[in-house]
């Protein structure tokens, strides 16, 4: 399947509607619900009529941005036209699928190398660092000049997903962007300290259990991480609070691989999935049918947690023999 950007087509798909829905994948962080918003903005500035969707609840971090709180998990009407943005394939977009039905037309704006290009134009781009990159280039084809509101929803996909400009996806157009979102004024101390240096109380009540059961595996090159629905429940925790704690595996001198895993309310197991380049998780993630980056993927299985872990455990070991 081809990847690659499409931001013409897409412009012209815009063009030619006047309805607009953009959808965020489930359990959303910082880069879908940024490049969302960012786009939303962008297109309201064409004078389009736009209404935003996401399944699950937008975390606190992300409620300086604006229009955050006119996400909506349904809707009736119809769309001429539906932008999935960030959504790795169309499981992720949970209930809000629906909308698929709903809308004339559709595109999507990506960055995940195991998209599978659902929709009617796929403009995908797997050495995109963040897809709000994609969503700049396609504001720049558009005409539509960025502005401060626009600019911190571009900043919080955009460092989110690159783990505060440290990935090794970061590259040189990274850079460029953020030197046009500082002309914007961008209130980078005010937003850094919230997205990165912030740490709500369920959050860390939540990494003390997750660092409990830390157990090292495969000559101590794979570490595992556990959390019970219990856990979630004792620590006054929500999915949110359990973003980026598999990174205190993985940041361990010798480790390669490394995966949290978590009970939802339903009894599945989501488990999230990392490497140290050259080492990959993808695939891995793939073969559960889950997906992602090289070196940040996940899936969800079935439970018990024990019997989940330990089949993904299995796999990363295989890996790295």
């Amino acid at each position: 399947m081809e990847l690659t950007r499409k931001p013409s087509e897409i412009a012209q798909l815009i063009h030619d509607a006047q309805t607009i829905a953009l959808c965020s994948h489930v359990n959303p962080d910082g880069d879908t619900v940024g490049s969302v918003l960012a786009l939303k903005l962008g297109l309201e500035k064409l004078g389009k009529q736009v209404e935003v969707f996401c399944q699950h609840k937008i975390p606190d971090t992300l409620l300086m941005l604006k229009g955050v709180r006119e996400f909506r998990t349904a809707a009736e009407e119809q769309f001429d036209l539906l932008i999935c943005v960030d959504i790795s394939d169309i499981s992720r977009m949970g209930e809000c699928a629906a909308l698929l039905k709903q809308a004339k037309r559709t595109a999507q704006i990506d960055h995940h190398g195991t998209n599978p290009c659902e929709m009617e134009v796929n403009s995908v781009d797997a050495e995109a660092p963040a897809t709000a990159l994609l969503i700049k280039e396609q504001l720049d084809v558009l005409g539509v000049a960025l502005d401060k509101d626009i600019a911190m929803c571009l900043y919080a996909a955009i460092s989110t997903d690159t783990g505060n400009f440290a990935f090794r996806s970061t590259n040189a157009e990274t850079f460029r962007v953020m030197s046009e979102l500082m002309e914007c004024g961008l209130p980078l101390d005010e937003m850094n300290r919230v997205l990165f240096r912030q740490k709500q109380k369920p959050h860390v009540k939540l990494l003390g259990r997750a660092l409990n059961s830390l157990q090292f595996h495969a000559g101590e090159c794979v570490t595992t991480m556990q959390l019970t629905y219990q856990d979630f429940l004792d620590c006054g925790a929500l999915p949110e609070h359990a973003d980026a704690i598999v990174n205190y595996g993985l940041e361990i001198p010798g480790v390669r691989l490394a995966v949290l895993g978590r009970e939802n309310a339903d009894g599945s197991i989501k488990l999230a999935l990392r490497a140290v380049a050259p080492d990959r998780v993808d695939e891995i993630a793939r073969s559960f049918g889950g997906g992602g980056h090289a070196q940040a993927s996940g899936c969800t299985l079935e439970g018990p947690l024990e019997a989940a872990m330990a089949r993904v455990l299995d796999a990363m070991k295989r890996c790295i023999e």
